[in-house]
């Protein structure tokens, strides 16, 4: 790696957000230094008050990474805020502590950002850290934004989104979009950012080269398909729900919204009664879809007022943001294909 103070020489800031990740850490920084890649670069680690030996490794055995800690836990949203407002580089790559990097990751992002002229959101394949197997590159979202993974491996391809587990922008962009918003504490926070972006009329684009492993899951815990059965868990599954909505109730430009919105909110309701209903289990309504709905009314006056600046800012038609959208309930597909997730 070639590294430089000076702000103007440096092309990318590896920005990774940490917390207990001392089983994945050094995979990880070892794959940004193990990089081909011919440019100064710098790596920026935020410890989110960790508990385990995460800030020992990271001043130990990598000195040359710039390690910001925080005496209290912040959350993932404002741990890359963080890392973001330091960042030297010309262009951000946001990487998750239990990702590795494929070796020519940084060049495959960079000549593409430079060849192909690109100011917008990019992202890689992303392949099963357990398996091996291509998990998605990209993916398209459903009417209720639930994610429906991209697996054409034949093309660079606009997309719905990119995860946000290995996530390229410039600096810039990242700053017009105003980052990640900061009481989504995580999941989706990357949906909303590439929504933004795509609202603003910046491409949001897969790459068909290199990738990412990713230990899906180990955070939060569930997420993933084993054994032919989908597994998630409480507090996944409340965290998505309720930021899946705030996405859709900031972003979904109108008319459609004025459909999809009273549509996803009984949808909603009902799938949480019957899920209670079918898994005999209370606390399914009352901590995933009770608390989503209660927290949505709780704060419908903020969201209004958030919507109504996002939407200001909008470049693009309605027809040009559901592009890459389909209108198939991915849940329908899902449940009929794994049945009812388990959860834990």
């Amino acid at each position: 790696m070639k590294t430089d103070d000076k702000p103007g020489n440096v092309v990318c800031s590896v920005c990774i957000a940490n917390y207990n990740g001392s089983y994945f850490l050094e995979a990880c920084l070892d794959s940004v230094f193990q990089q081909d890649f011919s440019f100064n670069y710098e790596i920026i680690v935020h410890d989110d008050a960790s508990t385990d030996n995460s800030i020992d490794i990271v001043a130990e055995k990598y000195p040359a990474v710039r390690l910001l800690m925080s005496p209290t836990n912040v959350g993932f949203c404002v741990s890359n805020n963080r890392m973001a407002a330091v960042a030297k580089g010309k262009y951000i790559l946001l990487l998750n502590n239990d990702a590795v990097l494929h070796r020519n990751a940084l060049s495959a992002f960079y000549n593409y950002t430079v060849t192909a002229n690109t100011y917008g959101i990019v992202g890689l394949p992303q392949y099963s850290m357990e398996t091996g197997e291509l998990l998605d590159m990209g993916s398209f979202l459903d009417p209720f934004l639930n994610s429906i993974p991209n697996k054409n491996r034949t093309t660079d391809l606009n997309v719905g989104m990119v995860i946000g587990a290995c996530m390229w922008l410039p600096k810039k962009l990242w700053d017009e979009l105003g980052g990640f918003p900061e009481w989504f504490g995580s999941l989706s926070e990357d949906k909303y950012l590439c929504c933004r972006a795509r609202l603003r009329g910046y491409p949001v684009v897969s790459l068909s080269q290199s990738g990412f492993d990713h230990w899906v899951g180990k955070s939060f815990g569930g997420g993933k398909v084993t054994g032919r059965k989908m597994h998630t868990t409480y507090r996944r599954r409340a965290l998505s729900e309720l930021n899946r909505s705030y996405v859709m109730m900031l972003c979904y430009p109108s008319p459609l919204a004025q459909v999809l919105l009273p549509l996803h909110l009984l949808v909603l309701t009902l799938e949480g009664w019957l899920l209670s209903i079918l898994k005999q289990d209370g606390r399914i309504w009352r901590d995933i879809y009770r608390h989503g709905l209660k927290a949505l009314w709780r704060h419908r006056k903020q969201l209004i007022c958030r919507r109504r600046e996002i939407q200001g800012e909008r470049r693009v038609s309605t027809t040009s943001f559901f592009a890459v959208h389909t209108f198939w309930p991915h849940k329908l597909t899902m449940l009929i294909k794994f049945g009812l997730p388990t959860l834990q």
